[in-house]
């Protein structure tokens, strides 16, 4: 199997290590593309910003577990590393909600990016 052969110039620093710990979440620009930085148990994750269900910052009260970030929004929930639906709008509270609010626009998965840490900089791949 080959390895992808990435452009070294669409690697785009979004920010330092020191600026996001184990745990947390970092909405950043880079390039022209709002970003999500995740570090999940010492690992580098990078997706789009926003829920693909209703454009919600997933920076502002998402939650990260088991690998996955749910929306607070809607409670939406994709998979940190492909970015794979795994849960579409089921709003537990009133779950005949969630099935409405879910109509209003068709399941996707999460847009996820490479990344890479050079140095003391986390970078993101953005073609």
């Amino acid at each position: 199997m080959s390895e992808i052969e990435f452009d070294e110039e669409k690697w785009l620093n979004a920010t330092k290590v020191s600026k996001l710990r184990v745990g947390k979440k970092k909405m950043v620009t880079v390039g022209k593309k709002l970003v999500l930085l995740i570090n999940f148990e010492g690992e580098y994750f990078a997706t789009e910003a926003l829920c693909r269900h209703m454009r919600w910052p997933l920076a502002w009260g998402a939650k990260v577990k088991d690998d996955c970030i749910r929306c607070p929004l809607h409670q939406t929930t994709h998979k940190i590393d492909d970015g794979s639906l795994v849960e579409w709008s089921p709003f537990p509270l009133i779950p005949a909600y969630g099935k409405l609010i879910g109509k209003f626009s068709k399941q996707k998965d999460l847009r996820t990016y490479p990344i890479r840490v050079l140095g003391d900089m986390i970078q993101v791949y953005i073609a």
